[in-house]
């Protein structure tokens, strides 16, 4: 279904794709949002749903409204890739624009439609269909308005950069010229999309980003950034330990700290508000408080873990049962168990969590990093009093995300909107947490305990696969708990019970302790954990009977398993069946997460000292087709790099209850001295895009793991690695 309006000199065209991405498969946001009582405002009053995807200018530029919140994985340039191609425009004259607060328009396709959100690397799967038809759409209108004008067939009039021609005369109209004409027509109800031998732009380099003049000139606007007439500036105070709540507070010295204007108690804490945000830092460190800690955590992770420990002795939720498992590992010739340990881990984004909320008359105006725009523009709407309607959403695009700015809470614009009416919204607010607040405020990764005992028969197969996981929720409790089955968490368990791998039998546990540690997805979910395990396990099993880490990967594949492809790819480009350099030695990994498949091969080296670095990383992916071949390989890199950090050096450790760690001097994220050398190749393919933004981070860990192995005989299982070895 199409449409298109012209309003203001500009063409506007909307589509709505019978078309839907299959939902995704693995457990991120998904489809309970619809659940979520904040998830579907109605549509903010717009006259039709055509107005949604794309406009032509009077200057002929082209404008993509974009699904999707950018915060640098590229999605912007994704979709503008999409339109350019259809509309036959160059990139360079098409700009895009953040749009949130109509799921009918926006809703996220691979994930039902009923929310919008960017999240489980499905920014290209959910804009495949539509976004193209928009940019056909709009290049149908235009053709069949100049043929009109010129009086002749339309099969001999075509688009071409940004105009239409006519092969015969040769006359030449640019887009901006037909634009009132083109406006007044019935949109086609079918398009035709350009079928891939004609693609000019989608799997092809461009050097030109969307957004690249403003952000190599410093022009480019962050939330952070935001400059209202009267704004004031706040910061909060929340307890120290996770869990406890507000007794007293006294504002006294906070409040004759110059530039401070009020402090307020708001759900989580209290907010010091003031003319500047430094100001207000000095004013939240004058602050007094005290804390009832009565339901507050106060374990260490050490007692965590300890606790995790004896959980996994014990009978767990079953998540998958097959074959008679207690049978075969009992019948088994040789046995590997292996436990493991992963730590809460930060998202430690470089632009803190931060909000601005400013109320005009009957209207809220929220700005941020609207990952779950609905659900925030549900939220505030209910705490200012308003219907969401009324609340406008001013998408900004945002200095990483990493999943930290989809919180089912909305936690950083509750935040602020209370804070602002507090202050009876008589001025604009900018909330902005310093970095001691992103790390230490919680919603990290969970904590996850893996026991897992593998038996192997006379013949060094698989017969048996008895695995126990033990970590903390992120759906228990919230909005999305009815994803769960049978208390088990989805997210604690993919890339387990859907691998790839041959096993006959093979049964899995779970357990959700609960904690006041807010947690939340963190890059590529449960896969950090699971491809970790699993991968590290296959080539300990692999060395029990005897065979080579990748001839075992590909015995245990099917035939017309995807892995096989990125696995041979990647062993065939880092030269795995020559001999390493001296002095290195490889891993290997392969894993499929949001869709997408990736190999790893890892190459370390070892000092004199014991240390070691790794060297080079050969990542090979298959994500169907590659819109942006730069965009793709970026996102590779620094999902690799993300990957490799948090194995290295990240974690976040509770002492009493409270995050150790505060900034990045304690949380020691990889440094560029310690980046790798990473080549990347992308197995070509004619599937529909998959995502990209998260594949890579789950097997670098496991490559990395199994090349130290070869380098010391020591497995690594509790992570991260230094604090390992």
């Amino acid at each position: 279904m199409f449409g298109v309006s012209y309003v203001g000199a500009a063409l506007l065209i909307g589509c709505s794709s019978s078309e839907a991405p299959a939902p995704a498969k693995d457990a991120d946001i998904a489809q309970a949002g619809a659940e979520h009582p904040a998830a579907t405002p109605p549509p903010p009053g717009k006259p039709s749903p055509f107005e949604a995807y794309l406009a032509v200018g009077a200057d002929g530029e082209v404008t993509v409204y974009s699904s999707q919140f950018e915060m640098g994985q590229y999605s912007y340039q994704g979709l503008a890739t999409l339109v350019a191609e259809e509309l036959e425009v160059p990139i360079e004259r098409v700009k895009v624009e953040g749009r949130a607060g109509n799921p009918a328009w926006y809703g996220n396709l691979t994930m039902g439609g009923a929310l919008q959100l960017t999240g489980g690397s499905s920014s290209i799967p959910t804009s495949w269909q539509r976004y193209r038809e928009a940019g056909a759409v709009a290049r149908e209108m235009l053709r069949q308005a100049a043929a009109q004008q010129w009086n002749v067939p339309l099969s001999e009039v075509e688009a071409r950069d940004a105009a239409i021609v006519h092969n015969g005369s040769g006359q030449r109209a640019e887009y901006a010229s037909l634009l009132q004409a083109a406006a007044k027509l019935t949109p086609p109800t079918e398009v035709a999309l350009k079928s891939p031998e004609h693609w000019t732009q989608i799997g092809k380099d461009s050097t030109q980003r969307v957004d690249a003049r403003d952000k190599v000139s410093g022009q480019q606007t962050y939330t952070i950034d935001v400059r209202l007439p009267g704004m004031l500036y706040a910061t909060v105070l929340h307890s120290p330990r996770f869990g406890g709540k507000l007794s007293s507070f006294d504002a006294t010295v906070a409040k004759a700290v110059p530039g401070v204007v009020d402090v307020v108690q708001i759900s989580r804490g209290v907010a010091v508000v003031a003319n500047t945000t430094w100001a207000a830092i000095q004013g939240r460190r004058a602050l007094k408080a005290e804390w009832d800690n009565a339901a507050a955590e106060t374990r260490s992770s050490s007692e965590l873990f300890a606790e995790f420990e004896q959980l996994a002795a014990q009978p767990g939720s079953l998540a998958l049962q097959r074959g008679d498992n207690a049978a075969a590992l009992a019948a088994s010739n040789k046995q590997i168990e292996a436990v493991y340990r992963f730590p809460f881990l930060a998202h430690a984004a470089m632009e803190p969590l931060n909000a601005v909320v400013h109320r005009e008359g009957e209207r809220l105006h929220i700005y941020g990093g609207l990952q779950m725009p609905d659900v925030v523009q549900g939220t505030c709407a209910q705490i200012a009093g308003i219907e969401p309607a009324k609340v406008d959403l001013h998408v900004m695009k945002t200095g990483g995300g990493f999943g930290r700015r989809a919180t089912p809470d909305s936690d950083i614009f509750v935040e602020a909107t209370e804070i602002a009416k507090a202050l009876n919204f008589r001025a604009p607010i900018l909330l902005q947490w310093t970095r001691e607040a992103d790390m230490g405020a919680g919603r990290y990764r969970p904590m996850h305990l893996h026991k897992v005992k593998v038996g192997l028969d006379a013949d060094g197969k698989i017969s048996a696969w008895d695995h126990s996981i033990v970590g903390h929720s992120i759906f228990a409790g919230g909005p999305f708990a009815s994803m769960m089955k049978d208390g088990v968490d989805p997210s604690s368990i993919e890339g387990v019970v859907d691998s790839p791998y041959a096993v006959p039998s093979m049964e899995v546990q779970v357990q959700h302790p609960a904690s006041p540690v807010p947690v939340l997805w963190w890059r590529s979910v449960g896969h950090t954990h699971t491809a970790y395990v699993m991968e590290t396990l296959i080539d300990e099993i692999a060395e029990a009977s005897g065979q080579d880490p990748v001839a075992l990967r590909l015995a245990l594949l099917k035939p017309d398993a995807r892995e096989r492809g990125v696995l041979q790819l990647a062993a065939g480009r880092a030269g795995w069946n020559e001999p390493a350099k001296p002095g290195i030695h490889r891993g290997i990994a392969v894993h499929s997460s949001f869709g997408s498949f990736v190999a790893t091969v890892a190459e370390v080296s070892k000092s004199d000292s014991g240390g070691i670095r790794v060297e080079r990383c050969v990542v090979a992916s298959d994500c169907g087709v590659v819109v942006n071949p730069d965009v793709v390989r970026a996102q590779l890199e620094g999902g690799t790099g993300f990957g490799l950090s948090a194995f290295l050096g990240e974690r976040v450790d509770l002492e009493g209850g409270a995050a150790k760690q505060s900034n990045y001097d304690g949380y020691t994220v990889l440094r560029m001295a310690a980046m790798p050398k990473i080549e990347v190749h992308l197995l070509k393919s004619a599937a529909s895009p998959t995502g990209i933004g998260e594949c890579a981070v789950p097997p670098i860990g496991p490559a990395v793991a199994n090349a130290i192995y070869k380098a010391t005989g020591k497995r690594v299982r509790d992570l991260p690695f230094k604090a390992a070895s």
